[in-house]
C-alpha cells in the first residue's frame, strides 16, 4: 500500500482503495461473525489515515463479484487513470494469485503497476523499457515520459538482439524513433542492446534490472499469449524474484501524432 501512497503523492493522483466481496470475503465473514459494514468502515478509516498521513486525497469502493472483472468496471466507475495491483501472496483473508493478477492486467484498459512484497524504497530512478520487434512497444512511450518527466528518472532503453536482418533493422528503426521523441521531451535516456547467448530475453531484461538497480521495468500486455501459455516471457517479468515492480501496459489503437 505504502508504494501506491507514494506514487500517487509524487504525481498528485487521487487514490482510491478497492475491496472485491468475493467467495474468500464471505467466509472470512462468516467464520468470524462480521458484516460488510465492518469492512466499509475498516476501508473508511484506513482511507482517512492515509489521507492524514501523505497529503493526498483517499477514497474507498466496495464492489461484490469477480476479482477481474469488478477491477475492470471500478477503473471506469472512477475514471482511474492506473491500476496498482499487489501480488504478494495473502493479505488479510483475501489472495491475488498470478493467474488472477493476468487477468486484471489484460481486461484493464489502463496500466497496471504490479507490486510484489518488496516496498518502495525511493522514487522511481531508473526504468528498463525493453524494445521488441513488436511495433507497439512504442505505446509505452507515453508513459515513459510522463514517469521520466515526473520522478527525474533515467530510462534505460533495451533491446532485443535480433540475428535476422530483417528484424534487427526493424527493431533499431523503433528504437531510433524512441530517442527521438525522448530527446524531444528532454527525457534522460540510456540504452544498451541485449547480449547474445545470455538466455532468453526476458532474464536478460531482469539481469540488467538488478544490476542497474532498476525501480520500475515498462512491458506490453499480450492479451493472446496470457490466455494461451502459462509460462511466458511476460510473466516471467511480472512476477520476476526481484520483485522489481512492474508496468504493464495494454496495446491500443494509439495514432502516430499522440507520442511524437
Amino acid at each position: 500500500m505504502a508504494h501506491t501512497l507514494e506514487v500517487a503523492k509524487n504525481i498528485n493522483f487521487k487514490v482510491t482503495l478497492l475491496h472485491i466481496v468475493n467467495k474468500d470475503t464471505q467466509e472470512y465473514l462468516e467464520d468470524n461473525k462480521l458484516t460488510v459494514d465492518s469492512i466499509e468502515q475498516k476501508l473508511k478509516d484506513q482511507a482517512a489515515n492515509y489521507s492524514k498521513e501523505y497529503g493526498i486525497e483517499v477514497n474507498y469502493l466496495i464492489k461484490e463479484g469477480k476479482l477481474f472483472k469488478q477491477v475492470e468496471k471500478a477503473v471506469v466507475e472512477v475514471g482511474a487513470n492506473m491500476v496498482v495491483l499487489g501480488t504478494h501472496g495473502k493479505v488479510g483473508f483475501q489472495r491475488i494469485t498470478g493467474s488472477y493478477a493476468l487477468k486484471v492486467i489484460s481486461r484493464t484498459s489502463v496500466p497496471t503497476i504490479v507490486v510484489q512484497k518488496k516496498g518502495l524504497k525511493r522514487p522511481y530512478t531508473n526504468i528498463v523499457f525493453p524494445v521488441t520487434t513488436d511495433t507497439q512497444d512504442r505505446q509505452k512511450v507515453n508513459w515513459a515520459i510522463y514517469i521520466a518527466k515526473t520522478f527525474n528518472a533515467t530510462i534505460h532503453i533495451f533491446p532485443k538482439r535480433e540475428n535476422e536482418s530483417f528484424h534487427r533493422k526493424k527493431i533499431m528503426s523503433v528504437v531510433k524513433q524512441i530517442k527521438t521523441i525522448f530527446d524531444k521531451h528532454d527525457v534522460k535516456y540510456v540504452d544498451k542492446v541485449s547480449d547474445e547467448g545470455a538466455g532468453n530475453f526476458a532474464k536478460q531484461v531482469l539481469d540488467y534490472a538488478v544490476v542497474n538497480s532498476a525501480d520500475l521495468i515498462m512491458t506490453m500486455v499480450s492479451t493472446e499469449r496470457f490466455f494461451n501459455f502459462f509460462d511466458t516471457q511476460d510473466e516471467q517479468i511480472i512476477f520476476n524474484t526481484s520483485q522489481i515492480p512492474v508496468i504493464c501496459v495494454n496495446p491500443v489503437a494509439v495514432k502516430k501524432s499522440s507520442w511524437h
